[in-house]
């Protein structure tokens, strides 16, 4: 059943909707005492959404007393969702029930890396994709949304569709593929997202997501929601000039550069005593010497995470978080987070810090969720929070978008 055939539901089925996408499985009377609906409403609710295919009984559980009790999740009709993550080394693909529960995942290689083209990209997309569809096979047919997380601003304000770019070649290549709605959003925001629904920062209602990598970025949560900007662009912190000082003129995007990774490796092996021996390679290599103990390799990430606690100092004047979570390749390496911490404190008032709770997967988990949330807001019939979505159907006329604008 596509979402857009999906009746009108009462508000008490509405809301039993939404606390088996948010809690998972649950017996029947525990979610009328969770929304002191009575046992008459429960089951005109339970017949709605039963035969909607929108809820299932799945078993039943033992009650203190010795009665057992039903219990209920979210059923095949509520359908599946798809997070992507299009990475610089690879495309990570994960599927979900609506609920979280996961499905199924598919990883395949970015072989060329920066030399690859955005066409051999957005195969690559389109194959994990596929891939997790397969992989669901028969569990479930009803894929309902799919969200892909990219390295770039994305902006419902200023789009114009041209088949030959980033995002719009991936959304063509979906297309042909999906006949879903496709939601594209910024892969910091999806990050942010997903350690607020599920990681270091769930259920607090204004915190950052400071990604530190080969590139910057912030994801910024506000009330509960991501914060977007006007165009799209807010939390591109990378933009910001650098440096400042009395003897020298700020660079468009000095910030991103001097705090990336491959400045950090430049610094570090221009910089690294012959006394030392050879210096590292690679960012990687540099944190697992510093890691074994390597007192040159702790200089350094010493001196990087002094670099990071200044910025995080910086975000917090602006911002006043309550809580800054640290992500990226880099960010997320506990060695650098007692002198992010001490940096910052010295700077500013008493913020907490703490790193990633899901890692190298946050972006896609992120996605992932951020696909759920449309997918059940559209069956619910509210309005999803989303930057960019493709509805199901064909590509926009590139001729047409472009006579238009």
């Amino acid at each position: 059943m596509p979402p857009a055939n999906t009746p009108p539901l009462t508000e008490s089925s509405r809301s039993v909707l939404r606390v088996l996408a948010s809690s998972g499985a649950i017996t029947r009377p525990r979610l009328g005492a969770m929304l002191n609906l009575s046992k008459p409403t429960m089951t005109a609710v339970m017949n709605e959404l039963g035969a909607l295919g929108l809820v299932a009984p799945i078993g039943s559980q033992q009650g203190a007393m010795g009665r057992s009790a039903t219990v209920y999740a979210l059923g095949p009709e509520a359908g599946y969702v798809i997070g992507i993550d299009v990475g610089v080394a690879q495309v990570r693909a994960v599927a979900q029930w609506l609920d979280g529960t996961p499905l199924a995942t598919a990883e395949l290689k970015i072989v060329k890396q920066q030399r690859a083209t955005i066409e051999e990209i957005a195969a690559i997309v389109d194959e994990a994709a596929k891939t997790a569809i397969l992989a669901v096979g028969k569990r479930s047919k009803n894929l309902r949304s799919v969200a892909v997380a990219v390295p770039r601003i994305v902006s419902r304000n200023r789009l114009g569709f041209n088949r030959r770019k980033g995002p719009e070649a991936v959304l063509q290549r979906l297309r042909q593929s999906i006949d879903a709605p496709i939601l594209l959003e910024n892969n910091v925001n999806c990050a942010a997202f997903g350690e607020l629904r599920e990681g270091a920062a769930h259920g607090r209602d204004i915190f950052l997501f400071l990604q530190i990598g080969v590139r910057i970025g912030l994801g910024i949560v506000i009330g509960g929601k991501l914060f977007r900007g006007f165009n799209g662009a807010a939390g591109e912190a990378g933009r910001l000039p650098f440096p400042w000082s009395a003897d020298s003129t700020p660079e468009r995007e000095g910030l991103e550069h001097y705090l990336g990774s491959d400045a950090l490796m430049e610094r570090c092996v221009a910089g690294w005593p012959a006394s030392a021996g050879e210096p590292p390679a690679t960012a990687r290599e540099l944190f697992d010497r510093a890691q074994a103990g390597e007192q040159e390799a702790l200089v350094w990430v010493n001196k990087h995470a002094a670099d990071i606690g200044r910025m995080v100092a910086g975000c917090i004047g602006f911002f006043d978080p309550g809580l800054v979570v640290l992500g990226g390749g880099v960010g997320q390496n506990p060695l650098m987070l007692e002198e992010v911490r001490h940096v910052a404190r010295d700077l500013t008032w008493a913020t907490e810090i703490t790193v990633s709770g899901l890692g190298v997967n946050g972006t896609v988990l992120g996605a992932t969720r951020l696909a759920a949330d449309y997918a059940l807001a559209e069956i619910l019939g509210e309005t999803p929070d989303a930057t960019l979505v493709l509805p199901p159907g064909s590509i926009p006329d590139e001729d047409a978008e472009q006579a238009a604008g």
